[in-house]
């Protein structure tokens, strides 16, 4: 039974998450409250997880999902989940994309589905940030992780540093504070 579950939820959420890998993360928040499959502090692991890896986010965090709540098998259904609903609509759309490619409505659609997709995004942002600082402790290391995060968000903002950068320097800057 788990494995149906499984299978219609990450459906939904292949379904809905329109936006890629981010645009998940509020889907798989909701099934830590709604399922006991993993915690709110294992979504953050999966983000982390699935950022670190190559893939796509969302492919990569059904897969830890799937895997969190049944095992294997259960990673392989979270992610054929996931997955089917595009596979599905991008057969669909190649089949009548020359018609559709120049419609007004289609284009007016996804013109609003941005917005929409963005603040699907940054609430998800909102709730993560909270967690994070409340789960941090408030000694001397909440300080380093708040000086460390803003010295980390003004890289970003200031220079244009790819990723990897960050994910080798945090893991690094964690074992040397640990």
């Amino acid at each position: 039974m788990i494995y149906l579950t499984l299978f219609i939820e990450f459906f939904k959420i292949g379904l809905f998450a329109i936006g890629g890998g981010l645009a998940t993360i509020p889907f798989l928040f909701q099934l830590t409250e709604k399922f006991s499959w993993f915690s709110v502090e294992d979504l953050t692991n999966m983000i982390a997880v699935s950022e670190s890896t190559p893939g796509p986010l969302g492919v990569n965090m059904a897969t830890y999902a799937g895997i969190k709540a049944a095992g294997s098998l259960g990673g392989v259904i979270a992610t054929t989940g996931l997955v089917l609903p595009s596979l599905i609509i991008i057969i669909l759309i190649s089949k009548v994309l020359e018609k559709f490619k120049s419609n007004s409505l289609i284009s007016s659609a996804f013109y609003g589905l941005r917005p929409a997709v963005a603040a699907m995004i940054f609430s998800f942002l909102c709730v993560l940030l909270e967690m994070i600082v409340y789960q941090l402790p408030m000694g001397k290391s909440f300080g380093i992780q708040l000086f460390l995060f803003i010295c980390y968000l003004i890289l970003v903002f200031r220079f244009k540093i790819h990723p990897i950068f960050f994910i080798f320097i945090g893991a690094i800057m964690g074992i040397l504070l640990d």
